[in-house]
Formats: C-alpha cells, structure tokens, sequence
C-alpha cells in the first residue's frame, strides 16, 4: 500500500480491496473514534479495546506503509522523472487485473451494479484529469491538503499522491521525504489522522449499509483511474494526452508489454494469497 500511495494515479486502497482487508481496515480505523470503543478504553483499559478491533492489522500495515514511504520515496521520484512509461506499466497491467479480480467479488450483477460502477468510472475519470494549481506552503494548506490526500489514499482508484499534484504539494513534500524536513511533514500529518479518522467512519457506515452498492461505485473509481495511469502520453504545458505507442516491437515498447504482464501476475498472486488466507481462517 505504501509503495502505491507514493505513484502519483496509483491507490493503496486498490492494494487493500485487492487483498480482501479493505473492510476490515475501514472498519477498525472507524472504531478509533466511536463512542463505545472510547468508552471501553476509559473504563476496561487498552487489552479490552483492542479487542474490538484487528490492530494488529493497523500496526502491521501502519509500519509497511511508513516503511514503504520511507524507502521507496527516492527511487519512485527517479523513475518517475527517468522511466516514466515503465512504472506506468507495471501499475496500468496492476489496475486492470486488479478490476476483473474485485468484480467477481461483488455478489450483485443487478442493473444497478452497472448504473453504479458507471458513475463510479465516470466520477474517477474526471478527477485523474484535472489540472494541477499553485497553492502555498502555509501550514494550514498542508494540513487541508493531508486531510484531503489520506481520504484519497483509503478509497480504490483515487491516489492521495495525485490530489497533492492537483494541490501543487505532491514534489514539496516529496522533497521534504527525501531530505528529512519533520516542520511540513508534521503538519501533513496532522491533517492526515484527523482527515483519516472522520472519513472512515463515513466509508464504514456505507459498506455496513450498502456494502455492495459502495464496492460498485469503488471498482469505478478504480477504473477512471485508468485514465492517469497509460504508460504513453504527450505532454503539453501542464496538459497530458494519452497516445498509442509508435511502435510495437520497440525495446521500451517492448518492455513496456512485459511490466505490464509483470503487473498482471502480481495480482494473480495476490489474489492467490488472499483465497489462501480466507480458506486457513475458516
């Protein structure tokens, strides 16, 4: 989920719904706030909250996010600004087997599935295809802009890296990663726990009332964001177009087809693990 969140167009929520812990996730992080879970805390101690909710779920995905972040941060901006076509590829084969994995998921298949996952595509479509702004460094603007990207970040298919581009703070506080900068990167922070905190209680109360309907709408978004993330593109000013490769049989192009298979079967795996995982628990 970390190393998603990083790629601008990429969602770690993607990685999550893919995984089959995106619910559980929500859910548990939605706790954090509740009255009874507070009340809990307050009166039986830590042991007995706890156990309302899979924190060690949070704890381990909490530490490979950070990890991730931490680690990879350098090398995504190098290939991102060297190699652009070829993480694309990877990402792009990853969002479309990602699609066919989490459809087959959804126990409906009712006209308003469709009407649903439309919307859904539709909405991500557009989002993935606004302009970016100048915007200030101003503390309060990173605390808006992290509440606004850990939202983004926990829901399929819209990348809490690419609303920082739209907010002009994705290279600012990506350069605050890299070289250690804690004054913006707390203030980031800020915003992210109480953007994370509020905003999961809403998703949670959907997937407990509508699950089906609001997996719909987030496989849709998921598949808008397709639209970021084709590995070709011509750049004009701060506007991208999606174009064909030249070529075929080109060794970029080439490679480009392989990252994309590569992505393919790293969802096949995964989902592999994910059929494992559910077979062992029950």
């Amino acid at each position: 989920m970390g190393a998603a969140d990083v790629v601008p167009g990429v969602s770690g929520g993607t990685i999550a719904f893919v995984l089959g812990v995106y619910d559980d996730l929500i859910r548990s992080i939605g706790m954090l706030t509740n009255r009874i879970f507070l009340h809990t805390l307050w009166n039986k101690g830590p042991k007995h909250a706890l156990a309302m909710i899979h924190w060690k779920l949070l704890v381990a995905l909490a530490c490979g996010i950070v990890l991730a972040i931490i680690t990879l941060s350098r090398l995504v901006e190098y290939l991102l600004s060297t190699m652009p076509i070829f993480i694309w590829s990877f990402f792009f084969g990853l969002i479309v087997a990602s699609f066919l994995v989490l459809v087959r998921r959804v126990q409906s298949n009712t006209k308003s599935f469709f009407i649903l996952l439309l919307t859904g595509t539709l909405v991500g479509y557009v989002i993935v295809g606004l302009t970016p702004i100048e915007t200030p460094t101003n503390w309060w603007f990173l605390v808006f802009s992290g509440a606004i990207a850990i939202c983004a970040m926990i829901l399929p298919g819209i990348s809490g890296s690419f609303i920082l581009v739209l907010l002009g703070k994705y290279a600012f506080i990506l350069q605050a990663v890299n070289e250690r900068n804690i004054v913006p990167l707390f203030f980031v922070a800020i915003g992210a726990g109480l953007g994370l905190i509020f905003f999961t209680r809403i998703i949670s109360w959907l997937l407990g009332n509508y699950h089906d309907q609001t997996v719909s709408i987030l496989i849709g978004l998921m598949v808008g964001s397709i639209r970021k993330i084709w590995p070709w593109k011509l750049v004009k000013g701060t506007t991208e177009y999606n174009i064909l490769p030249e070529t075929l049989f080109d060794k970029t192009t080439v490679a480009a087809m392989l990252l994309i298979a590569l992505g393919f079967v790293a969802i096949w795996f995964l989902e592999k693990i994910h059929r494992a995982c559910s077979i062992h628990s029950q």
